[in-house]
């Protein structure tokens, strides 16, 4: 049963009006994730490479999905007409939610503050830490207030308040699996490659697993390349993955007097959607695709944001190669980012089944437009 926003679309719309973005105390722009408002009612090209689902999840069968989903809830409840399931979470229940999510970036254009939301909640992962939750990631641990507090999530108080709803709804799904599923679907929702995705990520249980502060990127550190470098290299992820997820600035903007970035106002924002105002990285900022890079490349429009990290994509000789090529060829771009983002949003990630599961068909399970069976 999907949920009903009759009656709560005007609230949600006042949540999305909000500028969504990182501090205001410093230049650090934590959402150098997605340093945005919101975005996205534009459902543009896609890339036409096909990868099967194999490439991605050599570990991951749909025996796990279509046979191990038993429903065995020892409470025997049901809500919606789904009964909850042994895994982390329940797969059908995933699947109705992310029809919910799309209905919502329908309504409100709030794509990019769903991407930041599971960006910001996998990016605190520190791969030289074993224990879980204290290793950071996607682990749900952004829903707690203490986190939700840090200077670099500043607005994605008003994310959660947009998933709540349908958190409610589909009690048997958890908070980890919500935040990336529906980064995911904003990604899909706005023109961009279809991102395999495995679930089944166990929630930390309380404040005491959220990751201290200043774990996130800032966007104007003195070293740009240097802080890139080292804030992505204690995740695990390569210059390609960098910068292949710094392509989703393409969506949203930012606004000086919450980040301490951007213009108050340009012509690409006067008119929203949302709240006006603030700038943007790309003319269409509520399209996923690779004016970003394009944009840079140029460098031809005042009236587009280009941050120090951003910038240093195009002269920093490790970061340069790969960006001159997404400038060049969307469809690589395309690929490369579904893999990073797919990446990003499994770090730090404790499965139930530690094998995770998938909730589309293998052939569904690719990038792009095309159908390949794996």
């Amino acid at each position: 049963m999907a949920v009903s926003f009759i009656g709560f679309r005007a609230s949600v719309l006042q949540i999305v009006g909000l500028t969504l973005v990182a501090p205001t105390s410093t230049k650090a722009c934590g959402a150098y994730f997605g340093c945005t408002s919101h975005g996205s009612e534009f459902r543009g090209l896609r890339s036409n490479r096909s990868l099967a689902v194999s490439q991605f999840f050599p570990r991951v069968s749909m025996e796990v999905f279509e046979h191990r989903s038993t429903f065995a809830s020892t409470s025997g409840t049901q809500r919606g007409g789904l009964a909850s399931t042994s895994f982390a979470s329940d797969p059908k229940q995933l699947k109705n939610a992310r029809e919910d999510i799309k209905t919502l970036i329908r309504n409100t254009f709030c794509n990019p503050i769903l991407i930041r939301l599971g960006w910001h909640d996998a990016g605190t992962y520190d791969k030289d830490i074993e224990e879980w939750p204290t290793r950071g990631g996607a682990n749900g641990s952004l829903r707690h207030d203490i986190e939700l507090s840090h200077k670099a999530n500043a607005g994605l108080d008003n994310a959660l308040k947009l998933l709540t709803p349908i958190k409610e709804n589909y009690p048997n799904i958890t908070w980890a699996d919500l935040f990336q599923l529906a980064s995911a679907t904003a990604i899909e929702e706005a023109g961009g490659p279809k991102i395999p995705m495995r679930y089944g990520r166990v929630d930390a249980p309380g404040p005491e697993g959220c990751p201290p502060e200043g774990k996130l990127p800032d966007a104007g550190p003195p070293a740009p390349a240097d802080h890139l470098h080292q804030v992505f290299y204690r995740m695990g992820l390569s210059d390609k993955e960098i910068v292949a997820l710094s392509g989703a600035h393409t969506l949203g903007r930012s606004r000086p007097e919450r980040s301490g970035w951007g213009k108050p106002e340009t012509r690409y924002t006067k008119d929203g959607p949302g709240k006006p105002g603030g700038q943007s990285w790309t003319a269409q900022w509520l399209k996923f695709d690779n004016s970003y890079f394009k944009d840079i490349k140029e460098k031809k429009d005042d009236d587009l944001l280009v941050l120090p990290t951003d910038a240093v994509l195009f002269t920093d000789p490790s970061f340069q190669i790969y960006a001159e090529k997404y400038a060049e060829d969307q469809e690589v771009f395309f690929t490369d980012y579904a893999l990073a983002h797919s990446k990003l949003s499994e770090l730090g990630a404790k499965f139930d089944p530690p094998e995770g599961f998938l909730i589309d068909e293998p052939s569904e399970q690719l990038i792009g437009d095309k159908s390949f069976a794996a």
